[in-house]
């Protein structure tokens, strides 16, 4: 990697120089191995599954690298559960953001950008629907948080939330490239969710190129998948809808292992079928969307479930590797998916559904 492809505001060793990399970010990279020997295995969502009530979950829970933090959780529920388990990813998050210096304090800024998304949507959705703001913060994701959501109780319409809140977060440049305040009226939601992730993706994408070494070909794959996978999404959603197929294709990340034909073929499906043909030529989506049309081991296995199986796999393959970033993005993802895994293992004890609480998605 030459000087000239590393950002001009980076100094310091850089992410993939074996003999620097340590100097910076080895004792976090330390710190992030530690917890991952923390993530549940096998045994213990077989434990989780036995469990007859949420009681017996939590305390098979303290048994974990989880330990007591329910023990203010009061009342148990799905929620509770859910909100807890975040909130402990949230705190070693910040531990980690807090201690680590540039370049990498930038990549993990990164990987809040896609949970501020997010919270924007919700604060845009639910002004113009005329709903209490500060409602709206409480559901907010806490790893999406920007400083100048202390200002929302005084935002009363979209035209001061664009001006006097979006302008202002880290989001910003997105926000400015693709939106305009009239858009914020007139476009579907989700077409300014999709917006906002197409340019976030792109930059988090460049960033990770730039920095090159392990980084750039971990995190290259990792964010490559991410992009297909919306491209593939928003094909599907868009069936039936009022969406044409040019402003479709506006909405696809420009870059990914379907870039640039898989990504036309889709902006010309018109049903499901010719999505399934569009894969045909790229061997990991084809077996995916094989194994979602019930030819593989799990005949209820979704396409929704088929690409979390695919993220998981990609993010263990990511915490192999070292000198590189990846392992800090794998790490977040990765414990994502064990939250989901628990709350989807809870509400099938709390409807009294054991029969389908072993269709969680295991990590090791």
């Amino acid at each position: 990697m030459s000087a000239e492809e590393i950002p001009s505001n980076f100094s310091g060793p850089t992410p993939g120089n074996i003999l620097l990399y340590n100097i910076n970010d080895g004792y976090l990279e330390a710190i992030v191995r530690g917890y991952r020997t923390g993530i549940l295995t096998t045994t213990d969502y077989q434990s989780l599954a036995q469990c007859d009530t949420l009681e017996d979950l939590k305390m098979h829970l303290q048994s974990t690298d989880y330990g007591d933090f329910l023990a203010d959780a009061g009342a148990l529920h799905t929620t509770t559960i859910q909100e807890y388990a975040t909130m402990k990813l949230v705190k070693e998050f910040t531990h980690l953001r807090a201690q680590c210096t540039e370049p990498l304090a930038k990549f993990l800024d990164y990987i809040c950008y896609q949970y501020m998304i997010d919270n924007v949507v919700l604060l845009i959705t639910g002004t113009l629907h005329e709903r209490d703001i500060r409602e709206l913060v409480d559901k907010c994701h806490p790893l999406g948080f920007f400083d100048v959501m202390a200002t929302l109780s005084t935002t009363s319409n979209v035209s001061e939330l664009y001006n006097n809140v979006l302008v202002d977060t880290p989001l910003a440049p997105y926000i400015q490239e693709c939106l305009s305040e009239e858009d914020l009226d007139e476009m579907n939601i989700e077409i300014i969710r999709n917006t906002l992730y197409k340019a976030y993706l792109e930059d988090f994408y460049k960033f990770c190129q730039h920095l090159g070494g392990v980084t750039g070909e971990v995190m290259g794959e990792i964010l490559q998948f991410e992009a297909d996978r919306r491209a593939i999404n928003i094909t599907i959603n868009s069936f039936g809808t009022e969406l044409t197929k040019d402003d479709r294709q506006k909405l696809y990340p420009r870059f990914g292992l379907l870039y640039p034909e898989g990504t036309f073929r889709l902006s010309k499906a018109e049903d499901m079928e010719q999505v399934k043909t569009a894969m045909e030529a790229y061997g990991p989506y084809k077996q995916l969307f094989a194994e979602a049309s019930g030819l593989g081991s799990n005949p209820d296995k979704s396409l929704e479930d088929a690409f979390f199986e695919y993220e998981v796999q990609l993010n263990r393959l990511a915490l192999e590797r070292q000198f590189g970033y990846g392992v800090f993005y794998a790490y977040v993802k990765l414990k994502e998916q064990e939250i989901r895994n628990i709350v989807w293992i809870a509400e099938c004890i709390q409807q009294d559904q054991k029969s389908k609480i072993n269709l969680y998605i295991p990590i090791f």
